[in-house]
């Protein structure tokens, strides 16, 4: 019997639930969150450049703004990285950044609102990643190639050393 109250009480508080969130719905409410009109079209023209940034839904007063200009300073550390030389570089940081560009670029033209400003940054954070992996490979295959020709030289001398004994 006490099952059947517990289950009643839900249902009760689960049709209150839906009575008081229906009265905060806009009337034609579809379930999309950006809708737009004829009106508000019309509304949106007549609005300044910065009216129409500031209440855009990528807007400056949104974190669909901050958060791109702020990962600007990540693509910037990248730069400045590229004086530093190749053997300093840490591979697993770099091949980090690198897929988290292409990852999230792709990411940004996926989600709603579409936000061509991340997707800017993210691809240029990839691009630095790239740039920086092929430094430190290229750097790594240098070091092999100057290993191999110094192993084959140091062993050419000893037989030269033996072969005049």
């Amino acid at each position: 019997m006490s099952s059947r109250v517990g289950l009643r009480f839900f249902h009760n508080s689960r049709a209150a639930f839906r009575n008081a969130t229906a009265s905060f719905r806009r009337p034609g409410f579809q379930g999309r969150r950006f809708q737009t009109t004829d009106a508000g079209a019309a509304e949106q023209q007549q609005q300044s450049t910065f009216q129409r940034l500031w209440n855009s839904p990528v807007g400056i007063k949104t974190v669909h703004f901050w958060a791109p200009v702020m990962k600007w300073a990540l693509v910037l550390a990248g730069i400045s990285d590229f004086q530093r030389p190749a053997e300093k570089l840490s591979l697993t940081q770099n091949v980090a950044l690198m897929a988290t560009g292409a990852i999230w670029t792709r990411w940004c033209f996926i989600i709603k609102p579409r936000n061509l400003l991340l997707a800017a940054v993210n691809f240029f954070l990839g691009c630095v990643g790239v740039v920086q992996v092929t430094r430190i490979f290229l750097y790594r295959r240098s070091l092999k190639g100057s290993t191999k020709e110094g192993a084959e030289d140091v062993a050419h001398d000893a037989s030269t050393v033996k072969s005049s004994s």
